[in-house]
């Protein structure tokens, strides 16, 4: 019975969208909007397996690359600079800074630095990405439990083991929320990046869909993007329930009580 709830949960919504828009566009001749149906068509006949190498493929790698790297570098910094106080108040100001500044606005420059090739579209992604995870890591290293901090320190429990065994499974949360953001948000630097500068991926294939006014084509193309999207949030949730498998039984057992 659970099962076929949420299964009713994850595709009553959806369906109910599609229904409301098949029904909106019946007897209508809106260009730019095209018919379930013919977007359907259009799917199976656009994104074969060969596209999808071409395409979809290097899109993905390139994705997969900058997010791997935005979480390695903004945890490995995160921990040293949540850890480390004097270091925290002299990057504070710098970090705020960088922070500010949108990632898009960097595509002209990281060109003009790295050039028009893959490195580009990595950069791009990690100089987005990085944030979340930085910040929440900081945060969530900050925020370890003072009276186990004590205790870790009366027993003498420093180096790698404090940090193995209190600081990250104390900020563990955190830095999952902080991936949570980055996933998003390295999807869109992703198509941003080759709109801009690029002979194939999904960005440049949208946006040649879009100048030749393959209209059906185009929004196949935006439903692609959005199917990776929920493919990349299915495979959090089952990466986090299982990382933080201790954190969530812990509150289960807090609500309870």
């Amino acid at each position: 019975m659970n099962t076929l709830k949420k299964a009713g949960y994850l595709v009553g919504l959806p369906a109910l969208l599609i229904f409301i828009w098949w029904f909106s566009t019946q007897g209508s001749t809106n260009f730019f909007v095209p018919k379930p149906g013919t977007l359907v068509e259009k799917f199976v006949t656009v994104w074969t397996w060969d596209r999808i190498m071409t395409d979809v493929l290097p899109s993905l790698i390139r994705l997969v690359t900058g997010i791997v790297l935005a979480i390695i570098l903004g945890t490995g910094l995160g921990i040293l600079v949540g850890t480390t106080r004097w270091l925290r108040s002299l990057l504070e100001p710098v970090l705020e800074f960088f922070r500010a500044i949108p990632p898009p606005v960097l595509i002209p420059v990281l060109m003009l630095l790295i050039g028009i090739n893959d490195q580009m579209k990595i950069a791009v992604i990690v100089s987005g990405c990085i944030w979340p995870v930085l910040l929440n890591t900081i945060e969530g290293v900050r925020a370890v439990d003072g009276v186990l901090s004590d205790s870790a320190r009366t027993f003498r429990i420093g180096g790698f083991a404090r940090l193995r065994y209190l600081v990250l499974p104390s900020a563990s949360p955190q830095i999952m929320a902080g991936i949570r953001q980055c996933l998003s948000i390295g999807l869109i630097l992703m198509v941003i990046s080759e709109m801009f500068a690029s002979s194939e991926g999904l960005g440049f294939t949208i946006v040649q869909f879009q100048r030749s006014f393959a209209i059906p084509e185009m929004w196949s193309g935006i439903v692609v993007l959005g199917l990776i999207g929920v493919a990349m949030s299915f495979l959090f949730q089952w990466s986090e329930r299982r990382i933080l498998g201790w954190y969530h039984g812990l509150r289960e057992v807090e609500h309870a009580e």
